[in-house]
């Protein structure tokens, strides 16, 4: 399959991964999953494979009449003995557990979820359950009284003016860098420069990012074609310091000669691949570590530094959240929230009733 299809390669894999899951899951999550297939995407259908198995192997580990079966020996009429109890028991086994490392059974591996983590997994087993009461293939469905937990806002974690011009200034020229990593970014600094750029100078997802293509660069209309999450396309526009960045690039990456299947894909790795998520993940790590020390950077970071500062400038929520690709501007309105409690704090200040 030609590199152009990388989100078509992408979309195989991730059934390929979710089938596989499916081998843990009871035979009846088939069902669950063929279901909800037409409205989901499928990182959030394997998420819920993945809580969906911690799940039902506690439930085989505590419920009385239900411990002494294989998790392939459940039916879903097994589901009405699960009770809100046990749901709940769920949620506090999340806090701690451990489990067998795959490679080594006598080594532990530990996990921890905060309430955003029990959220998410209680989610999954909300929809699991609310599928099949729907379908009318069983006629309690626990889970809807059992709360959910309450999730404590966390403040917009991204970087300021001056922090995003010395990222820019540190990934240009490399001072602060390891001897090693000096030697490689002589390689990549042009790359690296006009990946990160792009990032903050659209907003769009580090997923989408790697998945552009050469050709999906219009310079005419100095315009981006992604691919956003649900697979549709969408052209997001950028301005000239993107421009610049790219124009630079391009010159250097069409020198290149990639991999088979690789020729088209616009940020190449050192082996001349298409770059990977996680290790754009990795470069935007190294680099901001050289600007904050005190705060966790990552693609997504860059994203909300992003919308941040396009809310700011246009006070449009709409705006932000359609460029973003948040499907609900409710989304977007709760992540930039803060943004407009400072805006109110500071009308407190803007009016003197008497003035000095």
């Amino acid at each position: 399959m030609s590199e152009f299809n990388y989100h078509e390669q992408e979309k195989q894999k991730n059934s390929i991964r979710l089938r596989s899951l499916l081998s843990y899951l009871p035979p009846f999550a088939f069902e669950f999953f063929r279901g909800i297939e037409p409205t989901t995407s499928p990182k959030t259908r394997i998420g819920y494979a993945y809580d969906l198995r911690i799940f039902f192997e506690y439930i085989l580990k505590v419920h009385p009449s239900l411990k002494n079966k294989n998790i392939k020996d459940l039916e879903i009429k097994d589901l009405e003995a699960i009770t809100p109890d046990h749901i709940e028991m769920f949620l506090e086994y999340l806090s701690y557990y451990t489990k067998p490392h795959p490679q080594n059974p006598n080594k532990l591996i530990e996990y921890q979820n905060d309430e955003r983590g029990k959220a998410r997994k209680l989610a999954a087993v909300r929809t699991f359950f609310s599928y099949f009461y729907k379908k009318r293939k069983i006629s309690i469905n626990p889970s809807m009284l059992v709360e959910m937990p309450k999730i404590h806002e966390k403040n917009i974690v991204r970087l300021e003016v001056d922090e995003v011009a010395k990222l820019l200034d540190e990934v240009e020229n490399g001072e602060k860098l390891t001897t090693t990593q000096k030697r490689y970014h002589n390689y990549t600094k042009l790359r690296d420069l006009a990946l990160i750029t792009v990032l903050l100078g659209t907003g769009i997802r580090v997923s989408e990012c790697v998945g552009l293509n050469i050709e999906d660069i219009d310079f005419n209309v100095n315009g981006l074609k992604i691919t956003r999450k649900g697979g549709n396309e969408m052209v997001i526009y950028f301005g000239e310091e993107v421009e610049e960045a790219l124009n630079n690039y391009l010159e250097e990456r069409l020198k290149k000669t990639p991999k088979p299947g690789h020729e088209r894909a616009l940020f190449l790795s050192l082996q001349n691949r298409r770059i990977t998520v996680r290790s754009v993940q990795n470069l935007v790590k190294k680099y901001a570590s050289l600007v904050t020390k005190l705060k966790k950077i990552s693609p997504h970071k860059l994203r909300s530094t992003y919308g941040t500062n396009l809310y700011q400038e246009t006070g449009d929520i709409y705006l932000v959240a359609d460029v973003l690709g948040h499907k609900d501007v409710n989304t977007t309105r709760k992540h930039y929230a803060q943004i407009d409690d400072q805006r109110r704090r500071s009308a407190a200040k803007a009016v003197k009733l008497r003035k000095i």
